[in-house]
C-alpha cells in the first residue's frame, strides 16, 4: 500500500515536469503556408500610346458621359438600385463584425444578482464544517450558518482574455480588412451599375436608329411596290415582280415590329436598374451623332488595374485570409484569462448590504492551452490556409482578367473604328446603287430583281452600320469599367 508521503513526494517531483511538458506540447504551432510567386505584369497595355498616359478611368462618370439624359439616368440608378442598396447593407454587416472583434480585446463586465440555496449532507466537508462553526463561541446571531444554506450575491463579474500572442488582434485585423473589402464590393456594384445603365442607354439609341432605318427603307419599298404595280397594269411587269416587292416590304415591316418590341424590353430593363416601374426613357442625340473620343488612353497597367474595385476587393480578402491563418496558428498557444469579481455576498438577505462585512472580491488568473484533443484547431488552421490560397488565386485571376478585358476593348475600339469607316462608305455606295437601280428600272435597263437586291443590301448595310456604332460605344463603356472607372470614394472614413 502506497503511503500518503510517497504520493506527495511523487506529486511534488513530477507534477511540475508534467505541467511543463503539457504546456510545451500545446505551444507547437503549424508551419506557415507559402504562396507561389506571381507572374510579373507587363509594363504597358498593347496598343497603348505611351506608358505614362493618363487613363480615361480617372475621369468621373459625369465627365466621361457627356449626354445629360444618360447622366440623369445614372444618378437615379445610384440612388434607387436594389443591388447597390444590398451592397451598402453588406457593409453594415461587416462593420458589425468588426465591432464584435474589437470587443473581444476588451474585458467583459456583467452585473450579477443571484440567489441560491444548498443543503449539505451531514457527512460532507461543508456539512461538518458548518456544524462545527455554529458551535464556536465566536459565532452568534446572524453569523450562524443556516442549513439549508442560502447564497445571495450582488455585484460585478468580469472576464478578460489577455491577447498574449496576437490571436485576437489578428481576428480584428481580418474583420477590418473584410470591412474594407465590402466597401470595394460596393464600388464594384457601382461601377457595374454605371456601365450597365450606359450600355442599355446606347443600346436603346441603336434600336431607335434601327427603327428609323427600317421606316426610311419601308417608304422606299412602298414607293417601289406602287411603281411595279403601275408597270404591271401597263404590261411592263408581271405578278412575280409584284410579289417580290410585296414580300420584301412585309419582311421590313416584321423587322420594324420586332425592333419596337426590343425597344420596349430594353426600356423596361433599364427602368428596373433605376429601381422604378416601366416608363418611357428620355433620349439625347441619335447614336450616329453621339461623339466618340478621338483617342483613348489606358494608363499604366500596375496603376490602373489596381484601381479596379474587384482587384482591390480580392487583394483585401487575400490579406484578411492571411490574418485568419495567423489567428489560427496563435490558437495553438496557451490563453491567459483573468476573471475578477466584486460585490456583496451573504447567506442572509438581511445582512447583504452590511458593509464592509458583506463585501466580497476576488481575482482568478487561468492559463489554458490545448493538449490532447487539438483536431478542431488543426482543422481550423487547414481551412484558413486553404482559404488563403483561394484568396490568392482569386486575386491573381482578377488582375489577369482585368488585363485581358482592357487589352480586348482597346484593340476592339481601333478595329471597330476601321469597320465603321468602311461601312459608311458601303452605305453611301449602296444608297447610290438604289437610286441608280430605280432610274434604270424605270428606263427598262434593269430588272426588278436588281432593284430588290439593291434595296435589301442598303437596308442590311445601314443596320450593320448602326450595330457597329453601338458596338463602339459598348467597347468604350467596357474599357471604362475594365480600368476601374465609374465609382466614387466613400466620404465616411473607415476606422480600424
Amino acid at each position: 500500500m502506497t503511503s500518503p508521503l510517497s504520493i506527495r513526494s511523487f506529486t511534488s517531483r513530477f507534477l511540475p515536469a508534467l505541467t511543463g511538458l503539457a504546456l510545451a506540447t500545446s505551444c507547437r504551432v503549424a508551419e506557415p503556408t507559402l504562396q507561389p510567386a506571381a507572374a510579373s505584369m507587363p509594363a504597358r497595355f498593347p496598343t497603348a500610346a505611351t506608358a505614362d498616359s493618363a487613363s480615361v478611368a480617372t475621369q468621373s462618370w459625369r465627365e466621361f458621359f457627356g449626354d445629360k439624359n444618360l447622366v440623369g439616368l445614372i444618378d437615379t440608378a445610384l440612388q434607387a438600385n436594389p443591388d447597390l442598396r444590398t451592397a451598402i447593407q453588406r457593409i453594415e454587416i461587416a462593420r458589425a463584425s468588426l465591432q464584435i472583434q474589437r470587443g473581444a480585446l476588451l474585458p467583459t463586465i456583467n452585473g450579477v444578482a443571484s440567489a441560491g440555496v444548498e443543503k449539505f449532507g451531514d457527512y460532507t466537508l461543508n456539512g461538518i464544517g458548518n456544524y462545527d462553526t455554529n458551535l464556536s463561541p465566536n459565532i452568534e446571531g446572524r453569523q450562524r450558518i443556516p442549513n439549508p444554506t442560502p447564497d445571495f450575491f450582488l455585484g460585478l463579474r468580469s472576464s478578460w482574455e489577455l491577447d498574449l500572442w496576437g490571436k485576437l488582434r489578428q481576428r480584428r485585423q481580418a474583420a477590418y480588412l473584410r470591412l474594407l473589402a465590402t466597401e470595394k464590393g460596393r464600388h464594384l456594384v457601382e461601377t457595374s451599375l454605371v456601365a450597365e445603365v450606359a450600355r442599355l442607354y446606347f443600346n436603346l439609341l441603336g434600336l431607335d436608329n434601327e427603327l428609323a432605318v427600317l421606316t426610311k427603307n419601308q417608304l422606299l419599298q412602298e414607293r417601289a411596290l406602287e411603281i411595279v404595280k403601275v408597270q404591271k397594269r401597263a404590261g411592263r411587269a408581271n405578278e412575280l415582280a409584284v410579289q417580290q416587292f410585296t414580300a420584301q416590304l412585309l419582311r421590313t415591316r416584321s423587322l420594324e415590329a420586332e425592333t419596337k418590341q426590343r425597344i420596349v424590353a430594353s426600356e423596361n430593363e433599364l427602368n428596373r436598374l433605376l429601381g422604378r416601374y416601366p416608363q418611357r426613357i428620355a433620349r439625347g442625340l441619335p447614336i450616329l451623332q453621339q461623339p466618340l473620343p478621338a483617342q483613348v488612353q489606358a494608363g499604366v497597367p500596375a496603376t490602373m488595374l489596381l484601381r479596379r474595385p474587384d482587384v482591390q476587393q480580392a487583394e483585401l480578402e487575400m490579406v484578411a485570409a492571411r490574418a485568419d491563418v495567423a489567428a489560427a496558428r496563435a490558437a495553438f498557444l496557451p490563453s491567459l484569462t483573468l476573471t475578477p469579481f466584486v460585490g456583496v455576498n451573504a447567506y442572509r438577505a438581511s445582512v447583504l448590504f452590511n458593509s464592509p462585512g458583506s463585501l466580497a472580491y476576488g481575482l482568478l488568473a487561468g492559463l489554458s492551452g490545448p493538449i490532447i484533443n487539438r483536431n478542431g484547431l488543426k482543422a481550423d488552421y487547414r481551412r484558413s490556409a486553404a482559404e488563403q490560397q483561394i484568396a490568392y488565386n482569386d486575386y491573381q485571376k482578377a488582375v489577369q482578367t482585368g488585363f485581358e478585358e482592357v487589352t480586348t476593348n482597346l484593340r476592339g475600339l481601333g478595329n471597330y473604328q476601321r469597320v465603321f469607316d468602311l461601312q459608311q462608305q458601303e452605305v453611301e455606295a449602296l444608297n447610290q446603287a438604289v437610286s441608280i437601280s430605280d432610274d434604270l428600272y424605270k428606263a427598262n435597263y434593269a430588272t426588278y430583281l436588281e432593284v430588290v437586291t439593291a434595296q435589301r443590301n442598303v437596308l442590311e448595310a445601314e443596320l450593320n452600320l448602326t450595330n457597329t456604332r453601338r458596338q463602339q460605344f459598348l467597347l468604350l463603356i467596357d474599357l471604362y469599367r475594365a480600368l476601374g472607372g465609374g465609382w466614387t470614394a466613400n466620404p465616411e472614413p473607415l476606422r480600424k
